[in-house]
């Protein structure tokens, strides 16, 4: 089964630029790729900062784009966000009976749990005992399947000083104590950090990607301002296998790709040649 996660778009009001690219244009360009290559995938994931501001037109924006993806696809809140004028522009998105917009959906390669993790007028992440109770109960009913979590605040250190100050503050305890009673968690996917990360916590394998908007500079010792950059922009193309998660990151505006010279001519060889007569492999 294949899923796409695009993050961290930060569309701002009128189309306009920020930090030096245009948020708007590279999203257009991210969903015309996923169209064109991965119209048969199940979802698409988008885990947060849909707006950089939470401006409601911003999420008018959001929605006409969106309206070009041949997939369904589920929103996840970020720290950029405002819930209320998400939900004003996108009234189905679920919520919990508290009003936090996080939910589950099920697929046959297991259940999917988005994990709301915004604290209100904050950049770092927030879960709570209404969260994490939430969040228990997911886990508990999921039979033992395959569990997928999506959250936008990575929940521990990633060893860049400026991103981990805005990470889940309360991951590395209340999350992962939450979380430690179940094996069936297969992976751990967020947005929030604007760079390709891999690697495993607390025996959970997790991944991110880069946003569609700006990025976020590999600097380990930068500890007074965070560093953006202009990276190119990425989205995931995620394979939930019955015996393995395969994430693909996909720099969807790199056109270097092609084919050699000798392989297009032995291709046509083998087109014209009477009975696969020439054929080699």
């Amino acid at each position: 089964m294949k899923i796409i996660q695009i993050t961290d778009m930060h569309l701002v009001p009128e189309k306009r630029e920020m930090h030096g690219v245009n948020p708007y244009e590279r999203l257009i360009a991210c969903v015309e790729d996923v169209r064109e290559n991965h119209s048969d995938a199940e979802l698409c994931v988008l885990t947060g900062d849909l707006a950089h501001k939470g401006e409601i037109t911003a999420y008018e924006s959001l929605s006409e784009i969106l309206a070009g993806l041949p997939i369904p696809y589920h929103l996840i809140v970020g720290n950029h966000d405002s819930r209320k004028n998400l939900l004003s522009v996108f009234p189905d998105t679920p919520t919990d009976h508290n009003g936090f917009i996080q939910s589950v959906v099920e697929l046959s390669a297991g259940r999917l749990v988005f994990v709301d993790t915004v604290d209100e007028g904050q950049k770092y992440g927030g879960f709570c005992e209404l969260r994490a109770e939430w969040l228990t109960q997911q886990l508990e009913s999921s039979g033992g399947d395959p569990v997928y979590l999506f959250l936008h605040h990575p929940p521990f250190d990633l060893g860049i000083p400026n991103v981990d100050r805005m990470r889940l503050l309360n991951g590395d305890d209340l999350l992962a104590d939450t979380i430690a009673p179940f094996d069936n968690i297969r992976h751990l996917f967020f947005g929030h950090v604007h760079r390709p990360t891999a690697g495993s916590w607390n025996g959970v394998p997790f991944s991110s990607f880069r946003g569609t908007a700006h990025q976020v500079a590999l600097r380990f010792n930068q500890t007074q301002h965070l560093v953006r950059s202009h990276e190119p922009p990425a989205y995931g193309v995620i394979l939930l296998n019955e015996d393995s998660t395969v994430v693909h990151f996909h720099d969807y505006l790199d056109e270097t790709a092609f084919v050699a010279e000798a392989d297009i001519a032995r291709h046509k060889n083998l087109n014209t040649a009477p009975n696969g007569v020439g054929q080699k492999n």
